[in-house]
């Protein structure tokens, strides 16, 4: 029973104030929009239509479940991959689908992705033989139903009940819950109380495949069959329905239908698309390919939350807006670009690109085209009706136009309208592509008078007005002031106007309003004062224009209604009945940018029929349906996907409270959707991430947004979508938290305070150890540098003492070396006193001592022998030469370690070259001759390896 309530509650909720402004209009075509297999990426039969609670639109498709959000299409397969044929969405956004022998519900996962769930395994093993497709799905009280050609099954409490065809079933409805099933051999059974009761009468229909029954007046149900036409049953009796409807659906076959605002029924056909007809069974509408449908198939319809029609095509899919004032006549009924139009003797005349063209205005439009007036095959700029007479100026001239053809051609210069003159009754000026003509209405005939002299300028559109003084011409830049001459030949006065007034420049258009002449410079407006030869601005009618974006157009209609353009788009001020204006423009985005540029045309026959020319045909507009079809709008978050996860929001069954993601995956994406399906290019988003972004941005198209390298934080998405009407949607909002990295994480930072702390009392504990050691350094410096000072007197006064005993060393080398000088001196004279000596031996030994006496040889071998002795006892050149090389061992040593191959001799020479003894001396005790000194010096220096310059003597010293 909850589950009833809640489905009430939702009905009344979203579908009963639509109901209250659903419309279905009987002239021209509803917008159109067609969705082909390469859009949804789907098979291409669709059998079954439903919506959620949100918008979402879902298709039963060859290849599964299709959804639809309004910007993105998603589909889920079957787990056996088979066809889904029937579909049914409960309030609580369960999504149950049948294929065959197979059925189940899509339900959103916690990240909102449809999961399927199969009921087939609550079936037992001998009723799930030959379930075969699933064809109907219902909701029943509290029940779901599925519906198959073999048996019923009832699912209740995630258990299912089984009721076998008793012969075969057809298809089962739902209506005003009662909930019928076709028998091939019973007739229509009713389910009670969990039994099948046939109802009476309905025998005659087992020859006949019903594929639709609707509720009608009087407690009566519409019977739609495949092949034999429409059937009404009463609970007694049934009977052919002999209407439009049933003799289109017995030439085109059925295949079911739906049902809008219980007033208007559609009926699916095989062959020739859909009709709308009402109860009465009158066609008010027919769709089909030559109408702007994919193909002529209708396998399903479905009539959503705001009363607008989607169809399930054999071969696609098709949106209907039919919840809207505006109809269209476009190529279908054989008319392009629309730049006038006008009701006349029962016609409605269209100017076109292509010639004049007219429809009967009288009889419904129905599938007729418009038929080209004879004689019209160029372009056609306007069709007025002037003293009853019908006026088209085209490209081949200016045409009289009666009984559907020209009649006549009054001058065949190509011309853009016709003006009365309202100084000159019966007058007619036309406006040229060179000037200006004149015409004369005479007993209802009008004739060409001439051409009016002075002005042969060319103009392209039709912008001129005449008061009772000038005719007005804008000619950009300029506005043209004429004075026509009283014969009307000419032209006696022209003066050109840059600007209408110093404080706006330019001029934007020129109009009659309530039968004067204005000039509008940026929603400005002005008139023109014959007595001050100037322009004056009416603050009244400029007050009207408050607000309302720079116009380019006004045309005041028949009711008096103000009619103006603005960058390619269209609003009207409609004066209401106590003279005041109400702005309307909302209604008219679905026509910006398919406006004529610069040949607005607006035909107000009536409230409810208002003719407005497109470049791609005629719309009709019904100012008398209300404007409640314009409802604000929902936006969603379609989904919400980081680099590493992806979260489908737009199926979640709770909102999302809040999101946690790693700072890895900080590149963040969003997608939203508005569900609005009726001038789906115009919808517009705009968003705003706080704290990232301060400001809104931009309203566009765009239904993706990124955003990198988010830093951690908190952070709120918030979408808003506007509709076409200019409608803004509440805010969506999702708030998500992206983690800091493990480096900005609390416990890091928490980690990074206590390495802090240790790190000062470390480095604290060092500095204070630091300065303990610096001090201690210190001490111990100023210790080293008093010992070092201490040392170094120590040092300076030894190394005095080292000089003085240097110097002593040296006072007394030199005296050694005076004493060896001494001592050499006088071991020479030593040697040459033993010189001297061994000569008197020599010759004491040539004296013959035989003739000495005895005493006499006695002496003188005596004196002999002393001299010898002498001679042999004399050391003193030997103590010489020891005591030289004990004084000079150091030398010696050195020289012989640095010249390992020089020989005794040589160092003997060495030794006597550093005594700086002479040359003679040397030879002397060397007992070799002074040029022996020379040659041996000579070998010396070869072995010291001195070159010529070097001194010997100075080189031993340095040794």
């Amino acid at each position: 029973m909850k589950f009833i309530n809640h489905y009430i509650s939702i009905f009344i909720l979203f579908i009963l104030p639509f109901a209250l402004f659903s419309q279905v209009k009987n002239i021209g075509l509803p917008a159109i929009k067609n969705y082909k297999r390469s859009e949804y990426k789907g098979g291409t039969q669709n059998w079954n239509i439903d919506q959620d609670k949100n918008g979402n639109i879902y298709f039963a498709n060859n290849s599964g479940l299709i959804q639809f959000d309004g910007s993105i299409w998603n589909k889920y397969a079957l787990p056996n991959n088979t066809a889904i044929r029937s579909l049914k969405i409960d309030p609580s956004g369960k999504i149950y689908v049948g294929g065959n022998n197979e059925f189940g519900f899509f339900k959103s996962d916690q990240k909102g992705k449809l999961k399927y769930y199969s009921l087939t395994h609550l079936i037992s093993k001998n009723d799930s033989k030959n379930i075969n497709l699933i064809w109907r799905i219902h909701l029943y009280k509290d029940e779901v139903v599925f519906q198959s050609f073999t048996k019923v099954f009832f699912y209740k409490n995630n258990k299912l009940k089984v009721i076998n065809a008793p012969k075969k079933f057809q298809f089962s409805f739902l209506i005003n819950n009662h909930l019928y099933f076709q028998d091939k051999e019973l007739g229509i059974l009713e389910y009670r109380n969990h039994k099948l009761i046939a109802l009476k009468g309905t025998t005659d229909l087992n020859d006949k495949e019903i594929w639709a029954m609707f509720p009608l007046p009087n407690n009566k149900i519409l019977l739609a069959t495949l092949e034999k036409g429409l059937f009404v049953y009463d609970y007694n009796s049934v009977k052919s329905w002999e209407t439009e409807a049933n003799a289109f659906i017995k030439k085109n076959t059925s295949l079911g239908g739906s049902i809008i605002k219980n007033k208007f029924i559609v009926l699916n056909s095989v062959l020739s698309g859909v009709i709308i007809c009402d109860l009465n069974g009158k066609i008010i509408q027919h769709l089909n390919r030559q109408k702007g449908l994919q193909n002529n198939t209708v396998l399903t319809s479905y009539v959503d939350n705001k009363n607008n029609l989607w169809l399930g095509l054999d071969n696609g899919i098709t949106f209907v807006n039919q919840n809207s004032p505006f109809t269209f006549f476009d190529y279908s009924y054989n008319i392009g670009t629309v730049y006038a139009s006008v009701i006349f003797n029962k016609n409605l005349y269209v100017a076109t690109n292509q010639g004049l063209f007219y429809h009967s205005w009288s009889a419904p439009f129905k599938d007729e085209p418009f038929n080209r007036v004879e004689g019209t095959i160029a372009q056609a700029w306007n069709i007025q009706v002037i003293n009853n007479i019908l006026l088209c100026a085209s490209n081949s001239g200016a045409l009289v136009i009666d009984q559907n053809r020209v009649s006549k051609t009054l001058d065949k210069r190509g011309y853009f309208g016709f003006k009365t003159i309202p100084s000159h009754p019966g007058y007619i000026i036309g406006e040229s592509y060179d000037g200006f003509s004149i015409f004369k209405n005479t007993n209802n005939e009008i004739h060409y008078v001439n051409q009016i002299g002075g002005f042969y300028e060319t103009t392209n559109t039709f912008e001129m007005e005449l008061d009772n003084n000038f005719l007005w011409l804008k000619k950009d830049p300029y506005l043209y002031q004429m004075k026509l001459s009283e014969d009307l030949k000419k032209f006696d006065y022209i003066k050109k106007h840059a600007n209408v007034s110093n404080s706006n420049k330019g001029i934007g258009s020129l109009q009659s309003i309530h039968n004067k002449v204005y000039f509008q410079s940026k929603n400005h407006f002005y008139r023109y004062s014959n007595e001050q030869e100037g322009f004056f601005e009416d603050k009244k009618i400029t007050a009207l224009f408050h607000g309302i974006p720079t116009i380019n157009t006004l045309i005041e209609d028949r009711d008096h209604n103000l009619w103006y353009s603005y960058k390619e788009s269209l609003g009207v001020l409609v004066k209401t009945a106590n003279g005041k204006y109400q702005r309307k423009e909302a209604l008219f985005s679905n026509l910006t940018g398919n406006l004529v540029n610069n040949y607005l045309s607006i035909n107000t026959i009536d409230p409810g029929n208002i003719f407005i020319g497109l470049t791609d045909g005629l719309a009709h507009y019904d100012s008398k349906i209300s404007n409640k079809f314009i409802t604000k709008p929902k936006v969603f978050f379609e989904s919400f996907s980081s680099s590493t996860d992806t979260i489908i929001t737009g199926n979640l069954e709770k909102p999302i409270t809040e999101l946690r993601i790693p700072y890895n995956s900080n590149h963040v994406k969003f997608t939203f959707s508005s569900p609005t399906y009726e001038n789906q290019e115009n919808i517009t988003y705009s968003y705003k991430l706080e704290p990232f972004e301060d400001n809104w941005r931009s309203w566009s198209t765009v239904s993706v947004k990124e955003y990198t390298n988010l830093r951690e934080g908190n952070y709120k998405m918030q979408i808003k979508a506007k509709n076409s009407y200019g409608i803004e949607s509440d805010v969506s909002q999702i708030d998500f938290r992206i983690a800091p990295p493990w480096y900005r994480h609390f416990l890091a930072y928490l980690t990074y305070f206590f390495l802090i702390l240790a790190a000062v009392y470390i480095i604290s504990n060092r500095i204070k150890l630091k300065i303990r050691r610096n001090k201690y350094y210190e001490t111990i410096e100023q210790r080293r540098l008093y010992l070092e000072k201490e040392s170094k007197i120590r040092h300076d006064q030894h190394e005095l003492e080292k000089e003085i005993e240097r110097l002593k060393s040296d006072k007394l080398q030199i005296k050694i070396l005076a004493k060896d000088k001494e001592l050499v001196s006088n071991s020479l004279q030593v040697v040459k006193k033993n010189k001297v000596l061994n000569g008197i031996i020599q010759k004491i030994k040539d004296i013959d001592t035989n003739t000495l006496d005895d005493s006499t040889k006695f002496e003188f071998n005596k004196l002999h022998k002393s001299i010898v002795k002498e001679v042999n006892t004399d050391k003193s050149w030997k103590d010489l030469e020891k005591h030289i090389k004990n004084v000079h061992f150091e030398f010696l040593k050195r020289l012989k370690e640095k010249y390992p191959t020089i020989s005794p001799r040589e160092l003997d020479l060495s030794t006597y070259l550093l005594m700086n003894m002479s040359t003679k001396e040397i030879a002397e005790i060397m007992n070799i001759s002074t040029g022996g000194v020379e040659l041996a010096r000579y070998r010396l220096r070869k072995k010291l390896e001195l070159n010529k310059k070097e001194n010997l003597i100075g080189f031993l010293m340095s040794v």
